[in-house]
């Protein structure tokens, strides 16, 4: 579904020369599965994120997302994939309802499939109570099921999750997180950005630890507890960072 082979993304920077936010990174997440993105601030996370939705161009390496290339057939690759961050932006002077039509518009879905699907979406989560309600009206939670929904409202077979929860209360996350749990079920491929242990521990199927643009180690987490000697996900997690950022450290001194 996701095939990503040594993802490469570098800026330019006017103080080093440049910046690599990506490392040549390589993964693989399959339908069906719920594939983890675990780093701290300024992992990487996001920015292969933005290029597998295809906000931004690789440096160099390929991205591949259900058979289309992100680079050579990108408007495909839009149509396979829904994107739900902590700050999607909701256009406030327009109803949920309307702003769930407008986008399904934009995909192209025709009006008697996209009037079933509307009405699906809006029994599943609940929101017929703010179906004409502004948005600008809306509470924090209700803002971001707005966003999950027009995520799904064309049905791609792909979901893209960045740092969803972040921000909100414990009732909507566990919200959002019991609709990522029943898109797996549904055969979706998810694609899971988190730094909080406890929802990466129970949704991922594998894991992917992410440090300066680098995977670290990557697998199910049963497996990496294996191989590690760490049964404990956060302390793997701070381990295997903190060791990361020491070699940062050593080889800047070298460099001087």
């Amino acid at each position: 579904m996701i095939h990503v082979r040594q993802l490469t993304k570098i800026y330019k920077d006017i103080h080093s020369g440049h910046f690599t936010a990506l490392n040549g990174i390589s993964f693989d997440a399959m339908p069906g599965q719920i594939y983890g993105l675990l780093g701290p601030n300024g992992a990487g996370k996001t920015t292969a994120l933005r290029i597998l939705s295809t906000v931004l161009k690789p440096t160099s390496g390929t991205a591949v997302v259900n058979g289309f290339d992100v680079i050579s057939h990108p408007e495909q690759v839009r149509r396979q994939i829904g994107f739900v961050s902590c700050n999607t932006a909701i256009y406030d002077r327009m109803t949920s309802w309307e702003m769930i039509h407008y986008f399904g518009q934009l995909y192209g879905m025709e009006p008697e499939k996209l009037q079933i699907r509307m009405e699906s979406l809006f029994e599943k989560f609940q929101m017929n109570e703010i179906r004409n309600v502004l948005c600008s009206k809306m509470s924090t939670g209700m803002k971001q099921k707005v966003s999950i929904v027009r995520a799904m409202v064309h049905n791609p077979p792909v979901l893209v999750f960045d740092e969803a929860t972040s921000g909100l209360d414990i009732l909507v996350a566990r919200e959002v997180l019991k609709t990522v749990e029943q898109l797996c079920d549904h055969g979706k491929c998810v694609i899971f950005s988190s730094h909080i242990m406890s929802e990466v521990k129970r949704l991922c199927d594998r894991v992917a630890i992410m440090n300066r643009g680098n995977i670290l180690a990557e697998g199910s987490i049963e497996d990496l507890s294996r191989k590690y000697e760490q049964d404990d996900l956060e302390e793997l997690f701070y381990q295997m960072i903190s060791v990361s950022e020491k070699q940062h450290e050593a080889e800047l001194t070298n460099m001087r």
